[in-house]
């Protein structure tokens, strides 16, 4: 029975190594497309990049409690959230309220002066790579999360799916202005970027106050 359960002890072990291996991934990974997305967003004049690009800096935030909290559960399984991610979600959240009005007052700004990006051309290619990234940290963190069983790490993997479903919303907004030069949908996909920035940053709040959720599901007791 010892050895057993010390073979058990160590695939867990394994496995809890595998998900920090995969949180330090998504963290590195925000940190680079964000700084490419906010340079060819400037550069370009793309909002929905441009914000596509912050709201990656502030999932590495997000990214980083959730690192942390990985650590923390390797230590000890049973450990409750500690100040420090707590903090992180309160950061999160107040970063995801400012983004989202940011990106609300400068949309509706440009779709009033009729403003046109010179190209989403960096968008669609930025918005399939980040589409592709963020399927395989999904699938291997719903993986893993199912070979521990553990909330934790499905609750990281959906706040994954939030980065994917921004992913997508680019993806229409720079193809559809590639297809048809109407610059309103370059705004009006930074708007769908802000509101679903805002709902992660809600998300932020109630999970700081020790709720358990999902980035794109309800939040219980």
């Amino acid at each position: 029975m010892q050895v057993l359960s010390i073979g058990i002890n160590k695939e867990k072990e394994s496995l809890y190594r595998w998900a920090y291996v995969l949180a330090v991934i998504t963290i590195f990974y925000n940190i680079l497309e964000g700084l490419v997305s906010i340079y060819f967003g400037i550069e370009d004049e793309t909002l929905a990049l441009f914000g596509f690009g912050l709201d990656s800096f502030v999932e590495v935030i997000s990214g980083v409690g959730i690192w942390h909290m990985i650590k923390r559960i390797r230590r000890n399984y049973d450990a409750n959230p500690d100040h420090f991610e707590r903090q992180a979600l309160k950061i999160t959240g107040t970063a995801f309220y400012i983004l989202s009005i940011g990106l609300i007052a400068t949309a509706l700004i440009n779709i009033y002066q009729g403003h046109k990006p010179e190209t989403t051309f960096w968008g669609i290619v930025i918005s399939l790579i980040s589409i592709v990234t963020m399927w395989f940290l999904i699938h291997y963190k719903i993986k893993v999360g199912k070979q521990l069983d553990s909330q934790a790490i499905f609750a990281d993997a959906n706040c994954t799916k939030a980065c994917l479903y921004l992913s997508i919303v680019l993806l229409l907004s720079s193809g559809g202005y590639e297809l048809t030069g109407i610059g309103g949908l370059d705004s009006l996909g930074a708007i769908f970027i802000a509101g679903l920035s805002f709902k992660e940053g809600r998300e932020s709040f109630q999970k700081a106050k020790g709720l358990s959720c999902s980035c794109q599901g309800s939040c219980q007791n």
